[in-house]
């Protein structure tokens, strides 16, 4: 079977739903590492008959991910995959740009340092620096967390417009802990608060016992695309001391920022 060829395919509706992702994934990587295939070369590799083959590359073309070449029945990658690569080359540029500064502030503060993003209705860490006096050996990277309840979280949806902070928020807000905010008008009221001081608190409110705080990271246009947190337990890393720090912080988002190409 050609290593094309998708494998445990579920039967039924949804079964049907994912067989024909797979085969259309199967499709864009021959025509990565091929160039360019006719429809009956892509039939043969992916194992389907042709007639399948051409719906297959009709719909990756109507999505402007492949086209046709000169040479009619020939076909190759359109530039809507450049398209889908740079979303996640802009997070890349994130964390190489930010990981010196992230291991320095680290280095400096003590705790862990998190970059994190929104992804979707959550707040998510791409890159984690542990600081010499961090407790545990939690890896906060990949986990999706609610953004009200995180610094991170805060500060990005501070720097949403109303209305897709509205939308993200649909979904309504869940106590994470007893200190978690789920009234959007004191939410708001802290958002506010953010956008004002430039960096956001978070106290015991994702999880007890754990405190943080966070500052913008800003793309060369100037658009708020992540944040750069320090956390730590809150025995330790208080109230004060995270507003002793957070012009530290600040001051390394702002260095992101200028790495990133933002001139402001």
């Amino acid at each position: 079977m050609s290593n094309y060829t998708a494998q445990n395919r579920t039967a039924g509706p949804v079964g049907s739903g994912v067989q024909s992702v797979d085969r259309a994934v199967s499709v864009l990587e021959i025509l990565a590492q091929r160039g360019e295939a006719g429809v009956s070369e892509v039939a043969a590799e992916i194992e389907v008959h042709k007639s399948t083959a051409f719906r297959l590359l009709g719909a990756l073309e109507a999505r402007g991910l492949v086209e046709q070449t000169a040479e009619r029945g020939k076909y190759r990658l359109d530039f809507g995959i450049v398209r889908l690569a740079s979303a996640v080359t802009g997070r890349i540029d994130i964390t190489q740009q930010g990981r010196p500064v992230c291991e320095r502030l680290a280095g400096e503060i003590g705790e862990t340092v998190n970059i994190g993003v929104l992804q979707e209705h959550y707040a998510v860490n791409l890159y984690q620096v542990r600081g010499p006096g961090a407790v545990g050996a939690h890896n906060w990277v990949g986990r999706l967390t609610p953004p009200y309840a995180t610094s991170s979280g805060k500060v990005l949806l501070a720097h949403l417009s109303a209305k897709e902070r509205a939308e993200l928020l649909a979904s309504g807000m869940r106590k994470q802990t007893p200190h978690t905010i789920t009234a959007k008008t004191k939410l708001e009221k802290c958002l506010a608060e953010v956008r004002e001081q430039g960096y956001a608190l978070a106290l015991e409110e994702l999880e007890l016992g754990l405190n943080a705080v966070a500052a913008p990271i800003r793309s060369r246009d100037g658009e708020v695309v992540a944040a750069i947190s320090a956390s730590g337990p809150a025995y330790r890393f208080t109230e004060e001391h995270m507003l002793e720090i957070a012009s530290v912080l600040v001051e390394g988002a702002e260095e992101i920022s200028h790495r990133m190409g933002y001139l402001g």
